[in-house]
């Protein structure tokens, strides 16, 4: 789908970073409402809707956009984006972002308000308080910058209400953190910088810390990073603890374990695939198969130090999956499972660098069953 049919046209830098990369950089959600919400308030000013319309990003790129859809009435003026997420495969790509803008009384300021697909946040532990819009700090400094850059040019006073929706937003939200971290009714409205650089995984990390934060505010003091579905049930299973509780750690062990150094709970449980976690142990903190292998060398000297005799070590060596290695070596009563949950653990707690967290971690094979286990260990039993 071509960039003006998706709602976005870039000036300046984009062609250089596609010939770069060969992939096309994006508009996160808050340049979108950014957008749409200059080009309403442009109008409700003077009768005009710019289109294409141009903003100002944080690191000072001016983007423009092609609006999708306008409204104006004597009351209120509404705009609306198509979201380009570029190359990046964001489930809110080529969703319709509107904001509807109306003048208040001079003195009102900036209000915000959740139109539908646009969630409330109902837990403390976000950057925002209970009750309020989704719409991160971010996003509102850029909509209230442009609300006051339109004002000075049109003789407006700067006092308006911004409803910000999504369509099918409720419907997209049901693929992201939203729901476990509190946000109710649909989509946040995100962006530090008001760009989606392709596979970044910027927004996976954010909903990890933002996961951590809310696990903090609800007094959880034992938290589960967990690379998968399966893998989160058998924490639950094991550990009884709650949905707050839980992190989508994914591929980004080393996400959680630098925001924890940072922000600690009492005990971090380490939960997901052997294969994945014997990365981990091996010290790779980037689990993705792109970026990181299993290491069946470094397995065959584990299964050695636990008394596998050579012929088994050199199985191991070259052993087709990691999975494989950890059953050639349980029917010959080698704990390598165990062996690799006591690195991962002892690269966890290398990561978190004397952070009060006690880590334990757990190896499951693809239907979920324990192959590996290491018991908490803190930072002064290592």
């Amino acid at each position: 789908m071509a960039e003006a049919e998706t709602g976005a046209k870039a000036t300046g830098g984009r062609s250089a970073q596609l010939e770069r990369t060969g992939l096309r950089h994006g508009w996160t959600t808050g340049a979108c409402a950014t957008a749409a919400t200059t080009a309403a308030y442009t109008a409700l000013l003077n009768g005009e809707f710019p289109d294409p319309v141009t903003i100002e990003l944080p690191k000072g790129q001016r983007p423009a956009f092609a609006l999708a859809a306008e409204e104006l009435a004597a009351d209120h003026a509404i705009a609306a984006v198509v979201k380009d997420a570029g190359d990046d495969p964001d489930v809110t790509h080529g969703a319709l972002v509107r904001a509807t803008v109306r003048a208040l009384p001079p003195g009102s300021g900036v209000v915000f308000r959740a139109g539908p697909g646009v969630g409330t946040v109902t837990r403390p532990g976000l950057p925002l308080p209970v009750g309020e819009p989704a719409i991160n700090p971010v996003p509102r400094q850029m909509m209230r910058d442009h609300i006051a850059a339109v004002a000075a040019r049109h003789g407006g006073t700067g006092d308006v209400e911004i409803e910000i929706s999504v369509d099918h937003g409720e419907e997209i939200a049901r693929s992201t953190w939203n729901p476990r971290l509190g946000i109710l009714g649909g989509l946040s409205i995100l962006g530090t910088t008001g760009i989606v650089v392709p596979y970044s995984c910027s927004a996976w990390i954010d909903s990890i810390r933002r996961g951590v934060d809310v696990a903090r505010a609800a007094g959880r003091r034992h938290v589960a990073g967990c690379t998968g579905s399966t893998s989160e049930k058998v924490a639950v299973a094991v550990h009884g603890l709650p949905q707050d509780a839980l992190l989508d750690m994914g591929d980004f062990a080393g996400a959680v374990l630098k925001y924890l150094r940072r922000h600690p709970v009492d005990r971090l449980t380490v939960a997901g695939g052997f294969a994945k976690l014997s990365k981990l142990a091996a010290g790779h903190l980037d689990l993705h198969s792109a970026r990181s292998q299993v290491d069946k060398g470094f397995l065959a000297a584990l299964a050695r130090r636990a008394g596998a005799d050579e012929k088994l070590a050199e199985a191991v060596a070259t052993a087709n999956t990691g999975l494989e290695t950890v059953q050639l070596c349980s029917a010959r009563g080698v704990p390598l499972g165990d062996l690799v949950a006591a690195a991962a653990r002892d690269t966890a707690l290398g990561v978190l660098r004397g952070a009060p967290v006690a880590v334990d971690v757990i190896c499951i094979d693809r239907a979920g069953t324990v192959v590996g286990r290491a018991e908490p260990r803190g930072p002064r039993e290592r």
